[in-house]
């Protein structure tokens, strides 16, 4: 299905809207779910289709992109796509070299060290020439799921970009980065304002393309305090928000639902309520109970199994969901796990989450 490069008009018409009804607050027969790395190494298919191809290639392939998002839904009645990408191709737009090693993971050829490096960055990025290929992989996945759920564009935030432009790569302390925070307030700033305009270029052009919702992964929030979330991560946050909701209106393109998470920001729930998100997803350290009550009901939840509860029987990941969905309540909710799936878990156990989500909130809604 995923052969033609075809334009971002005259999508086929969705057929299960569930997600995008849950992310608006809407009412739905059952608790819609998808998962977080649901296109990924657990699967066979994907680690065949992987094989042969350099990570960041891959991600560059329209058609390998499209293969990848699609592998999910052939096996699980999902509601959601998400598309297949990395949040580290914003980095690569502003002129980094990635590279992913093997075993190591993503690996910054020359990370910034001091603050003159940020004037190596391009100041300015035209996102269609740089990440067309993302935009053409959306147009295409849409076209190819032929109506059946809506695709998820996603993009890392500013800070969780920031930390691994820093690092070179995956850090435990993140202190490189952070020392930035403390050492040189200003041109942290300026490079998160960098990033974010950028993201927001990249999220409005997915739109344009046809993603039908957009995530922002603040994935390393839980690295920074109250103080220097509020101060580094929170104003852009926010900023993203408004600003791809107006620049949809002014380029008269579909206001989709944006998902916000932020991992281990506990600290930071009612601020994540009020940052112009329809939906918040949260990690699973968080009793859905306690974050139902300081987000109010004007918000979607999105969440929060721990990935770990999928290496347990499937009876007890059907007693697990269960008990997930009592607490989070069926409606203004949308299931998945508490971060992604990891590359040796069972997919059948994803099925089984999966095929619990459906029945146990349908049994919920009914009674």
């Amino acid at each position: 299905t995923c052969s033609l490069l075809r334009s971002p008009k005259g999508f086929p018409k969705l057929k299960n809207d569930t997600f995008l009804r849950a992310a608006r607050g809407e009412e739905t027969e059952h608790t819609p779910v998808w998962c977080m790395r649901q296109a990924g190494r657990y699967l066979p298919e994907f680690r065949e289709t992987r094989a042969s191809q350099d990570f960041f290639a891959t991600c560059r392939s329209p058609k390998l992109c499209c293969e990848l998002t699609l592998q999910p839904l052939r096996r699980f009645p999902l509601d959601a796509a998400i598309i297949f990408s990395d949040i580290l191709v914003v980095p690569q737009a502003l002129g980094m070299e990635v590279v992913m090693v093997p075993g190591k993971g993503p690996t910054f050829t020359e990370p910034l060290k001091e603050v003159e490096d940020l004037l190596k960055l391009r100041q300015k990025v035209d996102v269609t020439a740089e990440l067309g290929y993302v935009f053409q992989a959306i147009t295409l996945t849409r076209h190819s799921l032929e109506g059946k759920v809506p695709l998820i564009g996603f993009s890392g935030a500013p800070w969780t970009l920031m930390s691994y432009m820093i690092e070179g790569g995956g850090s435990t302390t993140m202190a490189k980065a952070k020392s930035w925070l403390y050492r040189h307030p200003e041109a942290s700033h300026r490079l998160l304002r960098l990033l974010a305009d950028v993201i927001i270029d990249y999220l409005v052009g997915q739109v344009a393309a046809g993603a039908q919702a957009l995530q922002l992964f603040e994935s390393h929030a839980g690295h920074l305090g109250p103080e220097l979330f509020q101060d580094f991560a929170l104003p852009y946050i926010r900023d993203i928000a408004q600003a791809v909701k107006s620049k949809l209106k002014e380029e008269a393109l579909p206001l989709v639902p944006m998902i916000i998470f932020a991992k281990d920001a506990h600290y930071a729930l009612r601020d994540l309520a009020h940052a112009g998100y329809e939906v918040v997803g949260l990690d699973w350290t968080i009793r859905p109970q306690e974050a139902r009550a300081q987000m109010g009901k004007h918000v979607t939840l999105q969440g929060n199994l721990d990935p770990c509860a999928l290496y347990a029987p499937k009876e007890k990941i059907g007693e697990l969901v269960k008990k997930m969905l009592e607490s989070f309540g069926t409606q203004r909710y949308i299931a998945n796990l508490g971060h992604g799936l990891y590359p040796d878990m069972n997919p059948e156990h994803v099925g089984a989450f999966v095929e619990a989500v459906h029945a146990h909130s349908r049994h919920i809604n009914k009674h």
